[in-house]
């Protein structure tokens, strides 16, 4: 049974079915951040609750090491802690209370583009291929589609886009410094600190806008179930094992099954919130989704 196991978890296979598990709960993450937005939380109080809920569930299984090996890592270690923690989650939170979900999960699936921008700018030795600048193009125009659409078309305010484009870039630079620390540290060590991190750069916003949130709204089930869903799985436990995947697969192949979100924000969307989608957007989302894909596939990891 040992051996069974070793060579399950030792199988390439195997962590491309974790990456399309972790992408998929991801992507029913903004239907989430958009109740607990609704029902009176703001983008910070939600993203703080949840990274310290995943913070503490964190420190219990990784207490050995608390520093990275040199005060270069454990400066990428706080800059993990801002691109895929603090400024990451509370910009795309801001989106998702300007806009439709559908609308800041299709703009954030372009991050795989971006990572991978960031990888042929620093690994010269890896091939472009014609195939990489097409997608790329579709990808682009796909997005101001989406932004023509929800502005043009839904009177939507501008800045949720905005704030999805700059989630979205944060993202693609988390994707690309986990490349580069995440053969020397473990996996769980490097999500530890993000989550410390992410939580250490977003207390100085309170000084400027304090918490406003009642406490007695934790007693609601719906707030309590939706916070425990993102602090526990979405983000503790997929941290993880999206770490872990990139690890194995490599930050070009991880990244590259995350033009899924968007399909399960849209299932997701459709049940709980209802969210319209006109013909201009599902045009501009299914360039963004070509364009992300045969980005992908112009690269080799």
């Amino acid at each position: 049974m040992k051996t069974k196991k070793r060579h399950i978890f030792s199988s390439i296979f195997f962590y491309h079915v974790v990456a399309i598990v972790v992408v998929t709960i991801w992507g029913s993450t903004l239907v989430s951040t958009k109740i607990l937005l609704n029902d009176g939380m703001r983008a910070d109080e939600i993203f703080l609750v949840r990274f310290l809920i995943a913070y503490l569930a964190m420190v219990v299984f990784c207490r050995r090491q608390l520093f990275a090996d040199s005060v270069k890592d454990e400066l990428l270690m706080m800059a993990l802690g801002v691109t895929g923690g603090s400024l990451y989650f509370i910009t795309e939170n801001l989106a998702v209370g300007l806009t439709y979900v559908n609308n800041v999960s299709f703009i954030v699936s372009t991050s795989p583009i971006l990572t991978m921008f960031f990888i042929l700018m620093t690994y010269r030795y890896l091939k472009v291929k014609n195939i990489l600048i097409i997608g790329s193009i579709l990808a682009l125009l796909g997005v101001g589609v989406v932004i023509f659409n929800g502005q043009v078309v839904l009177k939507l305010n501008p800045l949720g886009d905005l704030f999805s484009v700059a989630a979205a870039l944060c993202f693609g630079v988390y994707c690309y410094l986990i490349k580069i620390v995440g053969d020397r540290y473990d996996v769980v060590f490097l999500t530890r600190k993000v989550f410390f991190y992410g939580v250490l750069t977003s207390l100085p916003i309170f000084l400027f806008r304090p918490w406003t949130y009642p406490l007695e709204g934790f007693q609601q089930w719906p707030v309590a179930l939706n916070l425990l869903f993102l602090g526990v799985v979405a983000s503790f436990a997929c941290f993880v094992l999206w770490n872990l995947s990139i690890s194995r697969l490599g930050a070009v192949s991880s990244s590259n099954y995350l033009y899924l979100i968007p399909v399960t924000t849209v299932i997701f969307s459709a049940i709980f919130l209802e969210e319209p989608m006109t013909s201009m957007a599902y045009a501009g989302s299914a360039l963004i989704l070509v364009g992300v894909y045969l980005a992908n596939k112009g690269c080799a990891d």
